[in-house]
């Protein structure tokens, strides 16, 4: 009797549990499709350490715990990677690939599916395989034995809201090095993208120096850019490795760790993402026996060189393969493959480009790079002196886009009105991040400044012979030796007078017009009216055709030059006795104490995307505007006005004292 009632309540009990287990799971079920999805890959205990291949099975988490159930299925057709070969689940969803001894595992996220995501909102889709580990201790940590291959890694999916229409929000060099530069990026990308009006991004592609070189960081940032709550994809750049490391293929150990995988791809809608870690690092002799590299130099100094490896190679060509013929392919990488700005820097291209192109003939291609901390948008057959001496690359066989830097200027400059850095980058653009904008097949790229109107897309100014005088006398001191020169540069923006107020002289000396237009290239119009006139084209100081970079005066933008030669943040000091409060430290450079206003590190003397029109000399006295248009064959038109004024002789420039109550206070005897 007592032992029935027992077995009674014992059944009660598995009855009421299962009913629980049955309404979680259907709550689950009935979640919204759009709602995150936090869950982990299944690793399935149980080791052969004679494995040759590992295996497991991509499946549908209805559920959505993460865990293979026994009323859930495989999923067919779905590319899964050990970072070399690429195969395709059966229709049961299982895949069978060899094992390397040093490997990532990992799904590419199908169209219409999407990969789990921990609370940070970090993708979770890979295994991370290193037997023995690090072959030595890691500053940062590196990365623990991992052992032999389990027995089973399941990939779990759920299917995903997102269409062929969605957005990617694609991050330039983020690049803290400091808690304070969380801060700034937290402040301004985080803050920018959390208020963005519309639909949020479907993804985040972030293109590499997440970091600057304190790996430590990454936790804290990843948890500051998950609050945007959008899946994060980052790509290693060359300030997110182990400088510690003595091998390229251990350069990665802690990144791995601490993120994922260094080379991977995902989909969304119809396009293929590919993220691919071209930093080789550190590069010696090895890698410079036909002589081709002579910045790959030996112990006890490192460098890194732009590369892809033989497996990265065979992975995009094996992917490639397996991918429908009518997707657009995006690769994203942090060294460009060429750019303008090093077009004659070995060690700041990519080596084997011609080869990566050769992969994609045929194929439907965009390229997205960092590393520069400059927006460099390259349209096809564009070519700049430089590339075919350095990497072998002629004209673009595609558009590629360096697409700036979240961090600007390695985040320099003086306060904004936010309290971050301006951090105006080398070619006159400003922080941000690049919208990209997916319709199916086709895609725009827009450049959104953080801080700025959503719409705000160039700079404009003035160019008169004052200005060129004053940027010709500071560009001399800023490159003059720092132990020479003196503390105090010559000049400072307080010497240069208005350059949007215009005397006989300044016009008939040369001024003209000058448009940044951030996101411009060679396709990209630009027309001026003045007062209401006809437009105008504008003249494109480099029409990318093969030709070297332009710099100097003749070819700034005044507005980011007048901002970049006089940076008052230097000067910053107190009594509170705290030695790294005073004068001015950024990223990881060596500590200055206060001092008079100096340069910051890039300026604006060159750049792709700058028009200008000069000014005739007979314009009227007065004050006049000047509407400036620019279109692009892909990208919003904008327009913009300057207000400039042409008077007979330049006005006083601050109070005029001896007019003020000059008589009435008697302070002037009246002739």
């Amino acid at each position: 009797m007592i032992k029935a009632k027992w077995l009674h309540h014992l059944l009660l009990v598995v009855a009421l549990g299962a009913l629980v287990l049955a309404w979680s799971a259907l709550a689950q079920e009935r979640a919204p499709v759009d709602s995150p999805y936090f869950a982990s890959i299944e690793v399935v205990p149980g080791i052969d350490p004679y494995a040759r291949t590992v295996h497991g099975t991509v499946f549908d988490d209805a559920n959505r715990n993460g865990v293979l159930d026994g009323d859930e299925h495989g999923l067919g057709g779905v590319n899964v990677s050990n970072g070399r070969e690429v195969v395709k689940t059966g229709a049961d969803g299982g895949y069978r690939l060899p094992v390397r001894s040093d490997m990532s595992v990992f799904v590419v996220q199908p169209s219409g599916w999407r990969v789990p995501t921990d609370r940070r909102f970090i993708p979770q889709f890979s295994y991370e395989h290193k037997p023995a580990g690090s072959p030595k201790p890691m500053r940062f940590g590196g990365m623990p034995k991992t052992g032999p291959v389990p027995r089973a890694i399941n990939f779990p999916l759920a299917p995903s809201v997102v269409k062929d229409d969605f957005n990617c929000a694609v991050l330039g060099d983020v690049q803290v090095y400091s808690g304070d530069e969380i801060g700034y990026a937290r402040d301004s990308i985080v803050r920018e993208l959390k208020d963005r009006t519309g639909a949020a991004p479907a993804c985040i592609f972030a293109l590499g120096d997440l970091v600057g070189d304190d790996l430590g960081l990454i936790p804290r940032l990843a948890e500051v850019l998950g609050e945007i709550k959008v899946p994060q994809w980052w790509v290693q750049g060359n300030h997110d490795y182990d400088s510690d490391a003595d091998r390229d293929s251990d350069a990665s150990d802690t990144w791995r760790r601490l993120y994922g995988p260094a080379t991977y791809a995902f989909e969304v809608g119809r396009v293929l993402f590919i993220a691919l870690d071209n930093v080789v690092y550190p590069c010696g002799k090895h890698d410079n026996r036909n002589g081709t590299r002579p910045f790959c130099v030996e112990y006890p100094q490192k460098s890194y060189n732009g590369r892809f490896t033989d497996d990265q190679m065979a992975f995009i060509a094996n992917l490639v393969k397996a991918t429908d013929p009518g997707k657009l392919i995006v690769l994203g990488h942090h060294i460009p493959l060429v750019g303008f700005d090093n077009a004659k820097e070995w060690a700041h291209q990519t080596d084997n480009a011609p080869e990566l192109y050769a992969l994609l003939e045929g194929r439907q291609a965009l390229d997205l790079s960092g590393h520069s901390h400059t927006l460099e948008n390259l349209a096809p057959g564009e070519s700049y002196n430089g590339w075919k001496a350095a990497v072998g690359v002629d004209k673009l066989p595609f558009r590629h886009l360096i697409a700036g830097a979240v961090a600007g200027d390695w985040w320099g400059g003086d306060y904004d009105v936010a309290g971050i850095p301006m951090s105006l980058e080398g070619d006159g653009s400003p922080r941000g991040y690049v919208d990209m904008q997916v319709r199916g097949l086709h895609y725009t790229l827009d450049y959104r400044a953080t801080g700025l109107p959503r719409d705000k897309a160039m700079w404009l100014s003035v160019n008169t012979p004052d200005f060129r005088r004053w940027a010709t006398t500071l560009l001399a001191w800023r490159a003059a030796d720092r132990e020479k020169r003196g503390p105090v540069p010559p000049l400072s923006v307080q010497d240069l007078p208005d350059e949007k107020l215009l005397t006989p002289a300044d016009l008939a000396g040369g001024s003209w017009i000058t448009a940044n237009v951030w996101m411009g290239d060679s396709a990209t119009n630009v027309q001026v009216s003045i007062d209401g006139a006809p437009f105008i084209a504008m003249t494109h100081t480099q029409e990318a055709r093969g030709e070297d970079s332009r710099s100097g005066p003749d070819y700034a933008d005044p507005f980011a030059l007048e901002r970049q030669l006089t940076v008052a943040r230097t000067a910053i000091q107190s009594r509170s006795g705290v030695a790294e409060n005073q004068g001015f430290i950024q990223g990881r450079q060596t500590r200055f104490p206060a001092s008079p206003p100096q340069p910051q590190g890039s300026v604006a003397d060159h750049s792709a995307h700058l028009w200008k029109l000069r000014l005739p000399q007979e314009i009227a006295p007065g004050v006049h505007s000047a509407l400036v248009t620019a279109t692009r064959p892909q990208g919003e038109a904008v327009r913009e006005t300057l207000i400039f004024e042409v008077r007979p002789d330049r006005p006083a420039r601050t109070f005029r004292w001896d007019k003020w109550n000059a008589f009435k206070d008697g302070l002037r005897v009246p002739d």
